[in-house]
């Protein structure tokens, strides 16, 4: 499986929802908190060119936040995503 990282808040509804959908699927993933640090926003918004929570990376692919992880779920990706050792 590959290892998925998460940019977090604390207090994000979107972000427990992202968590509670990982968890759900029996993925581990590595949670960083934007709100704790002050330059890893910077960095978050660097790399994804989005500036909101959650922002959700499967290996080196951007999924993007709740949203996009979801649609990717109920569209039958997410696992072939998170199980693809091509890339």
């Amino acid at each position: 499986m590959k290892p998925v990282r998460m940019y977090t808040t604390r207090v994000c509804p979107f972000c427990v929802m992202a968590k509670r959908l990982l968890t759900a699927k029996g993925v581990a993933y590595e949670e960083i908190r934007v709100d704790e640090s002050p330059g890893v926003r910077e960095e978050m918004m660097r790399i994804s060119g989005r500036r909101t929570v959650p922002q959700i990376f499967v290996g080196d692919t951007h999924v993007g936040g709740f949203d996009d992880l979801s649609a990717l779920d109920h569209a039958g990706k997410l696992d072939p995503l998170l199980n693809d050792s091509n890339s």
